[in-house]
């Protein structure tokens, strides 16, 4: 089986990015109309590729479940790896932009609190305290009991799922989204911070005597509606940003003055690269040593969430974005307006999107390398100084880009850029 694109070693994944073309539109073109519209069109061909990523996915999901068997799970996690690709480029879309962002929670909420969804195992599942709902087991129920409501479950169709998510005020009762599908393709990762993912059989989605831990007709039944949602949720999405439509977010956000489109760039840059990536998904698990806050716990997955989390921040600012198909979309970009005004920050503010990526490559390097690779759960363990410094380095490029994002948005007449911390101190 050829090795996805999402697990290649270092050099081909930042190969894309050492190799883009600098420079190619006259500095007197640019006008920051022309930077918002291009980067409506970046948004477009990202989303894009995810839903064609995710339809890959429904498709071998679809296959696993018609007849499964270890061969069908491995073709459909790999489905899932590749589709984190595109999808974790494009969060940087998420924050400054209010229809993405009151969207994405049914994409990819996390943490999750597994046992709403499926069996688990008891003696080391954890989970938030106080939650009704983190032992539900939707697959082997027909009716939950939740804040003294009870709910009619029997028929796990997409919509039902989108209802139960955070059913009981629960943040962590996560019912839908690439983490449930994750779950259900890995399901629960025991190995703490050694080595080792969710190790689910295939024979969960078997049926008659084969079928193990019961109910596996419920468990594809609930597989196959939590895919079809990503999918449909994924062409809404699209099709907000789609070139010459009516009535659609990306004519609203064009019909903004072009100062308001900026700030929404910069402010999505240094919001995901400040307080989620650095915040939320490093910081926090890193500091608790918490392998229930990594990100892409059930699959080992997490350094890839990482990277391409970053790599989303430096296409929004370079105007540049690889689509699935090898492609280049490149336009008028941040980059040449800030350089218009102020070369060095630019060339700056460059230099700090590399080093963060590299730092950020530094992980996948651990993680995928052929001796001894050390996920990010590994490098999060106590007393691991190593995992420690790799995260901690990554962190430290991130805040450091984000104080250039705010300096290139005074640059442009973007004041008080304040992107979202999370609540961290760094």
């Amino acid at each position: 089986m050829p090795t996805p694109f999402a697990l290649r070693p270092l050099r081909h994944a930042i190969a894309a990015t050492a190799l883009l073309p600098m420079g190619a539109i006259a500095a007197e073109d640019v006008t920051p109309e022309g930077v918002v519209a291009h980067y409506a069109d970046l948004a477009h061909a990202t989303f894009e590729d995810a839903l064609i990523a995710a339809r890959t996915l429904d498709a071998r999901i679809d296959a696993l479940l018609e007849a499964p068997s270890a061969e069908s799970l491995a073709a459909a996690r790999l489905a899932w790896l590749e589709a984190r690709v595109p999808y974790q480029q494009s969060e940087v879309f998420r924050f400054g932009n209010p229809v993405v962002d009151d969207w994405e929670g049914q994409l990819n909420a996390w943490p999750l609190d597994e046992g709403l969804i499926d069996y688990v195992a008891s003696d080391d599942y954890q989970h938030e305290l106080g939650n009704a709902g983190a032992t539900a087991n939707l697959v082997a129920s027909t009716s939950i009991q939740i804040g003294g409501e009870t709910l009619d479950v029997s028929e796990l169709s997409p919509e039902l799922l989108a209802d139960l998510n955070e059913i009981g005020g629960s943040e962590a009762n996560v019912a839908t989204g690439y983490h449930a599908i994750e779950f259900l393709l890995w399901g629960q990762d025991r190995h703490g911070f050694e080595a080792g993912n969710g190790e689910r059989p295939a024979s969960d989605y078997l049926t008659g005597d084969e079928c193990t831990h019961g109910h596996c007709d419920r468990r594809g039944a609930y597989l196959d509606a939590v895919s079809d949602l990503l999918v449909s949720d994924l062409e809404w999405m699209v099709a907000q940003w789609t070139p010459n439509e009516g009535d659609n977010y990306r004519q609203a956000l064009l019909a903004e003055s072009a100062d308001e489109g900026l700030r929404r760039m910069l402010f999505g840059m240094g919001s995901l690269s400040l307080g989620e990536l650095a915040g939320e998904r490093m910081k926090v698990a890193l500091a608790a040593n918490s392998v229930e806050d990594e990100h892409d716990c059930f699959s080992d997955n997490t350094h890839n969430s990482h990277f391409y989390n970053g790599q989303g921040v430096q296409n929004v600012y370079l105007g540049q974005y690889q689509r699935l198909d090898g492609s280049m979309l490149d336009g008028p970009s941040l980059s040449d307006l800030v350089a218009s005004e102020d070369a060095e920050l630019d060339a700056s503010l460059r230099a700090q999107l590399e080093a963060s990526m590299a730092e950020l490559g530094e992980l996948k390097q651990a993680a995928e390398a052929e001796q001894s690779p050390m996920a990010f759960d590994m490098m999060i363990a106590p007393g691991n100084e190593v995992g420690a410094a790799l995260v901690n380095d990554a962190i430290l490029a991130l805040v450091t880009q984000t104080g250039s994002i705010e300096q290139a948005a005074g640059r442009l007449g973007v004041s008080q850029l304040q992107p979202d911390d999370a609540g961290h101190t760094f």
